[in-house]
This record gives C-alpha cells, structure tokens and sequence, in this order.
C-alpha cells in the first residue's frame, strides 16, 4: 500500500508510552482469547466487551512512561496516514449528501486501556465504542490474525480494519446503530443476533467504500492489497472462527457474518462506490 506523503491526522492518541511493562488484563489466556473472537474488530460490541472485563480486571499494573520504538513511531505514522484518509472521503460523502461530519478519535495502546464502554486489553482486538467516538487499536492483534487465524497480514490488512471501525463511528453518527439496537428489543437471539450481523457487514461495506474513493483519489493500492483485506475478512468470519475454535459451526450463534459475506460486502462497496448499495438490513437473511 502507498502512503507515506499524504496528510497525517491529528486525532490520533498514542498511549502505548504510557502503557508500562505491566501485564495485560487477561494476558493471553482463554477468556483473553475468547474475548478476541467475540470482538474480531465489531463496534458493537464495546459494551458487552467492556462489563466483561470490568468483571475479570483486578489491580492495574503500574504506569510508566517510556520512549516509543522506532518501529512504533513508524506505525503511528501510518495509522495517521489511514485515519486521515478516512476523515478526508467521509467528510467529501457526507457533503456530498447534505449531511455534517464529525471526525473520530482513535487511541493506540498497549496491555490495556480504559474506555466509556469499559475496560479493555489487548485481547479485545480493534474496536470502536459508541460511548466516546472513539476506535482503539492495539497493533499486536494483527500478528495474533496472521499467525493464529490463517489471515496474510500486510498493511492493507491494517487498512482494512481500521475502515471497517471507522465504518462503526459512520453508522453511529448517522443514528444506524441505535435503531439496530432498538429493532433488538424483544426479538430472539437469533434474530438479534441477525441484526448484529447485518451492522458488521455493513460496516464491511463501508471500509469496501472507503477503498474505492481513496484509491481514486491517492492511487494507493499496489498488487495483493485487496487480497490481504479479503484474507482478514476471511479469517475473522463467524463461521471461520467456530470451526476453528469449537470444531463445529452454529450459524444462529452469528453476531458479524461469514467469511464469505464479510468479503462479499467489502468487494460490493469497494466495487461500486455507491454508498446506496450499502443497505445490508434489507439483504442479509
């Protein structure tokens, strides 16, 4: 992916200097990593994510503040890069359709952090909470999705993540996800947890949008960057993770789709730049 020269956002909080060495509040173990599944970067689930852990969590590790690596410079540099892109063709989509933007927040941490829908550590994997407008990223859940979940990986994966939670800040600033929550109320599971499904594909949608107008703005994919997006979105479905979780798949469980809806709704934003195609509610059974 090409992106080093483009404007850098300003909106980016990178507390992973201020994250000590302390442990993480579920470390890596099996409630860490069923909260990981549970998450696979939905911002829906901030709330319930967040009681969880505030269950789980007990002292905090101290804090300490420490120079970031080179390394993490670099990576703040291209999270700036990519949210910029996104404030900059989202604010164009909204003005284009008479509609005021408002531009989220996104923190980078290490271990854990603290958030208005609870707290949250690593194991959480990228996810935007309603609560504060903002998306939080810890950037070790990327090699947690090539090396346990089968995903290429590559930056554009990172693209595509990070899309996909800004997709959430769209829906809930457009009034989207409250209804979802309220059309909830009183269905079944298995019904809520359609509706679910149908705000993470569309979310999928979006970070298909979001590909479509940058790339015809900053000419920034280079060969194989849609695979690696199609790759996470593979590796992070529903059935995809109960297979290799629990050896079987119980559909009605879903809360974000398949691995071949995710990737089909990506390839449908990305493909047609037509935000009017984005109505997963209506086509999603």
């Amino acid at each position: 992916m090409k992106w080093i020269g483009r404007r850098q956002s300003d909106n980016v909080d990178d507390r992973r200097g201020m994250s000590g060495g302390g442990k993480a509040i579920l470390g890596g173990g099996v409630l860490g990593i069923v909260i990981l599944l549970l998450n696979a970067f939905g911002g829906e689930n901030g709330q319930m994510i967040g009681n969880i852990l505030q269950q789980t969590q007990g002292q905090a590790a101290p804090t300490e503040e420490r120079a970031l690596t080179p390394e993490e410079l670099k990576e703040q540099e291209f999270i700036k890069t990519l949210l910029a892109d996104n404030e900059d063709i989202w604010t164009k989509i909204f003005q284009e359709n008479n509609l005021e933007f408002e531009a989220p927040k996104l923190v980078l941490f290490s271990g854990q952090v603290q958030t208005a829908c609870g707290g949250a550590s690593s194991a959480s994997g990228p996810f935007y909470c309603p609560g504060d407008k903002i998306i939080y990223m810890d950037m070790s859940f990327f090699e947690e999705l090539r090396t346990k979940f089968g995903a290429e990986g590559g930056d554009f994966a990172v693209a595509y993540v990070l899309a996909h939670e800004f997709g959430h800040h769209i829906q809930t600033i457009l009034g989207t996800s409250s209804k979802m929550r309220q059309l909830q109320q009183g269905k079944s599971e298995a019904e809520a947890n359609k509706l679910s499904v149908a705000l993470e594909l569309q979310a999928d949608f979006y970070a298909g949008l979001w590909t479509h107008y940058n790339e015809n703005k900053n000419a920034m994919l280079e060969p194989g960057d849609i695979e690696e997006a199609l790759s996470a979105a593979n590796a992070v479905g529903d059935d995809a993770i109960q297979k290799k979780m629990q050896g079987q798949v119980v559909p009605d469980s879903f809360t974000h789709g398949t691995s071949e809806q995710r990737m089909y709704w990506f390839n449908r934003g990305f493909k047609s730049g037509d935000i009017r195609k984005g109505d997963t509610f209506a086509e999603v059974d």
